[in-house]
């Protein structure tokens, strides 16, 4: 379920389901906790989401935090809604591939494993205890940062190879 924040006309943002003004640091926290959120005007209940997450993005580069290039921001500017339509389905594209590649990795390393007669390389399930609870949420947000960093790993190397194909026209 999305976490519904609320934006006021003093632009406050409000968290409805922890009853609480967040600030857009802490929605960026949320988000990079793997919460899916959703911002809607409170008054008229416009859908003001791709506007937040713009404005954290845009707050990160005035940070220095995001890096992104200028030529990607000139281009984006430049060429608008057909530029953007191409980023989001490359990505897509990218992240797809990305999954489909870290299975078929999988899929090698254990058919590689059980013909060398190592056998299924599983983690041992073992009896789950109260004191394993609090592990779990540590455990998915290392995971959460990893992936966030393979992401951008992916980002950077698709930067280099579009710069590449560019200087090699």
């Amino acid at each position: 379920m999305a976490y519904v924040i609320k934006r006021y006309s003093n632009r406050k943002l409000y968290d409805t389901q922890e009853s609480r003004y967040v600030t857009l640091d802490e929605i960026e926290e949320m988000i990079r906790a793997g919460k899916e959120i959703s911002v809607v005007d409170a008054g008229s209940g416009e859908d003001l989401t791709s506007v937040t997450l713009t404005q954290i993005i845009l707050e990160a580069e005035r940070h220095h935090r995001g890096n992104l290039p200028s030529a990607f921001l000139h281009q984006l500017i430049k060429h608008g809604e057909a530029w953007q339509d191409f980023i989001q389905r490359s990505l897509r594209s990218s992240l797809e591939n990305v999954t489909t590649s870290q299975r078929e990795v999988d899929r090698v390393s254990r058919e590689w494993a059980a013909r060398a007669g190592w056998g299924v390389m599983m983690p041992r399930a073992e009896p789950r205890t109260d004191t394993d609870a609090p592990e779990r949420p540590r455990e998915a947000d290392k995971l959460r940062e990893e992936v966030a960093l393979l992401r951008e790993r992916l980002r950077a190397l698709e930067e280099r190879l579009e710069r590449r194909k560019t200087e090699a026209k």
